[in-house]
């Protein structure tokens, strides 16, 4: 079997997962039914899909995209592993203020890592499954085009590997995302009053809107912030560099893919999609990542070494 058609397959099998965790999830749970837009949901799931075959189809001679027992196997702990720690966060613990459901999720760096770790597939089947199967658990609904946007941001992080010189490759990588993340942030600081928090006050009987709060709307740039001092502070230290630096520009394409979606989904307008939708999930993520991710990579590397490899 070549590797397009284990792409292909491998792809298939997340349609095929996504589209049973629906209809099943349906059955048990109401909540987990899609609307009238179900149709859209699953078109830009498509897309999504479309877009990792066509990174595959211009790299395909890298070994990063290879698919054998040993990489199902780490799809399959990965995916596991972040289904349970996004249904223990996903709006169980901390919730973000946002336009949809977003909650402080320090499991993305779950996908981060096992795409850094094990390869653009692994990153994305990781994000796309485990997100999917975690909002399942939870039980608040189903958001199939997000659960993309996170499987995006794995296979971004696994494109680390395919260059060689690391360094130059980091600073291209890096420019590119701080330039993407300062533009969003730079639409929050020229859109403050932007609604984006419904409420509903029972005791007045109320409904409500509020812009984002100062601190949330600048997440993003202090993310970005924190990403730039790991860059610096472990420049002698490549592997969690890179990590970190692909990780940032993960995050915001994938989150950004999930946000623009909501624009024919939802309805909403760029800048409610952008500021209400990819500012409150990007900006946290960023944050957990350079917190984190290091230290993951950094006990990877360590065992990776003990174990003469």
């Amino acid at each position: 079997m070549n590797g397009l058609t284990k792409m292909v397959l491998a792809l298939l099998a997340v349609l095929v997962f996504f589209l049973g965790i629906w209809r099943i999830g349906r059955l048990l749970n109401p909540q987990l039914n899609l609307d009238q837009t179900a149709l859209l949901r699953f078109v830009f799931v498509g897309i999504g899909l479309l877009i990792v075959l066509l990174a595959y189809a211009l790299t395909r001679n890298a070994r990063i995209w290879e698919i054998g027992t040993r990489q199902v196997v780490y799809m399959a702990i990965g995916a596991a592993l972040y289904a349970i720690l996004s249904y223990l966060f996903n709006g169980t613990v901390f919730v973000v203020p946002s336009v949809s459901q977003v909650a402080l999720r320090p499991a993305i760096v779950i996908p981060m890592f096992f795409g850094y770790a094990y390869g653009p597939v692994v990153g994305f089947f990781t994000g796309a499954v485990g997100n999917m199967f975690g909002d399942a658990l939870t039980g608040f609904g189903l958001s199939p085009q997000w659960s993309v946007g996170n499987g995006l941001v794995g296979m971004v992080s696994g494109l680390a590997w395919l260059f060689k010189e690391k360094k130059r490759s980091l600073d291209v990588v890096l420019a590119s995302g701080v330039a993407l993340l300062a533009a969003v942030t730079v639409l929050y600081v020229l859109n403050p009053a932007t609604a984006n928090h419904t409420y509903y006050d029972a005791a007045t009987d109320t409904y409500g809107q509020t812009p984002l709060s100062l601190l949330a709307g600048i997440s993003v740039l202090l993310g970005v912030a924190l990403i730039v001092f790991v860059r610096i502070a472990f420049a002698g230290k490549t592997e969690i560099a890179t990590a970190v630096t692909w990780a940032m520009l993960g995050n915001a394409l994938g989150m950004g893919f999930a946000a623009i979606s909501d624009i024919w989904i939802n309805g909403y307008s760029p800048v409610v999609a952008l500021v209400g939708e990819f500012i409150p999930s990007a900006g946290p993520n960023l944050i957990f990542a350079a917190v984190l991710l290091p230290i993951l990579v950094g006990a990877y590397e360590s065992i990776y070494r003990q174990a003469g490899r």
